[in-house]
């Protein structure tokens, strides 16, 4: 049985039986009005049972909080340390080693995570070891990057640390918010990344940022040995958590398969928000995919936050960077079309659903793409990397 907690404010119950699992609101949160999951886990009384394996029978809210990719290697490697085959795992046990160190405002009880503080954190040897954990040669420094990134979502390696407002200073993200510090995310790159991944990456988002969109605050880091992207966490406030919850969470949306629309997002995020500027901007964003080629556009790198009146909004921006999709194509199609989308694909986008200012907010966006060769020799981006990417965007821009 696990106790499921939104900040300090207890939710409800999950239990596992005969391989399903149940959910049931506590009745003093049920009072709250506060929609968790609308979709999949309505606010109502009564016991819940998910009969939906998109998740491993979990429901998207609670899946959205545990780690794919790099943080399940790392999460499945603690289990193996404790002596637990991972056969035996169930999406119970991995929550609760989530417990209180998640994405978003959802916490866990009994929490079986990692409690020490890791003292000393070095970009340039955890990405080193990173690195070596991928390649199956090394377990050095393993205990730390699962205690700094154990939660994480996404296939590059990455951490959840404090970093002081000069940027000099980096500290464990599960030390109380110190005066001065901000939550960040830091990224490492894949053993299949370029070497210049965190600069196109940082580039990336000041492309977005020139064209309007919703940016989280971004800083490129600079180690002995290399660079480090990091971008500031939109589910971290002074006072707490925010809550978020993925496209693919909300919808039981198997992010690693492309069946999404960006048709189908804009209808969604008219729906869950209720407004037609938070429906606009994720438009500027399906506009900015096309044109910067992020084709990467997946379920999961879509989210939504509660606000602090309780209302859904748009999150900020996140994951922009150069990339391909399944097979070259986008993740999620525009009108049907994911392998060569043009701007008569985005205009029709608009038209279906009522975006007035789309040809405007074209106009913009190409504006801001067509700055990247600048942008990229200006924190020295390789030449032959900047060429390759021009030529896409080029391409792209002129469909």
């Amino acid at each position: 049985m696990l106790l499921v907690y939104f900040n300090q404010t207890k939710v409800g119950t999950l239990a596992q039986k005969n391989r399903k699992i149940y959910f049931e609101y506590e009745k003093d949160f049920l009072k709250t009005k506060i929609e968790i999951s609308p979709i999949k886990l309505p606010l109502k009384s009564g016991l819940f049972r998910c009969d939906d394996d998109t998740f491993e029978g979990l429901w998207g809210v609670f899946a959205d909080s545990l780690p794919d990719g790099w943080g399940r290697l790392l999460m499945d490697r603690e289990f193996l340390k404790r002596g637990v085959k991972l056969q035996d795992v169930s999406p119970l046990d991995r929550l609760a080693l989530v417990g209180k160190n998640g994405m978003g405002a959802l916490r866990y009880e009994p929490d079986d995570g990692y409690k020490n503080v890791i003292d000393d954190i070095v970009l340039d040897d955890l990405a080193n070891s990173s690195n070596a954990i991928l390649k199956g040669s090394s377990e050095e420094l393993i205990e730390e990057l699962f205690a700094l990134g154990g939660s994480s979502a996404g296939a590059r390696p990455k951490i959840l640390v404090q970093v002081s407002s000069d940027f000099k200073t980096i500290i464990d993200s599960k030390k109380s918010l110190e005066d001065g510090y901000s939550h960040y995310i830091i990224k490492f790159a894949s053993r299949y990344d370029s070497k210049d991944i965190a600069r196109i990456e940082y580039v990336y988002n000041q492309m977005a940022q020139k064209a309007g969109l919703d940016v989280a605050e971004f800083h490129l880091f600079e180690g002995k040995k290399g660079y480090y992207f990091g971008a500031k966490r939109f589910d971290r406030v002074a006072e707490g958590c925010v809550h978020m919850h993925s496209v693919a969470g909300l919808i039981h949306s198997d992010f690693r398969y492309p069946a999404l629309d960006y048709d189908d997002l804009l209808k969604l995020t008219l729906h869950l928000t209720k407004s037609v500027q938070e429906q606009e901007k994720l438009y500027r964003l399906a506009c900015f995919n096309m044109f910067a080629n992020n084709r990467d556009d997946h379920a999961k790198n879509f989210s939504y936050l509660l606000d602090n009146k309780y209302r859904w909004v748009l999150s900020p921006t996140y994951d922009l960077t150069y990339s391909f999709g399944p097979g070259g194509e986008h993740s999620t199609l525009y009108i049907g079309e994911g392998q060569q989308p043009r701007i008569e694909h985005l205009e029709k986008l608009a038209q279906n659903n009522g975006i007035k200012r789309y040809k405007e907010i074209i106009a913009e966006v190409k504006e801001a793409v067509s700055q990247w060769s600048q942008l990229a020799q200006n924190v020295g981006i390789s030449k032959a990397k900047i060429k390759e990417i021009e030529a896409s965007l080029n391409e792209n821009m002129e469909s």
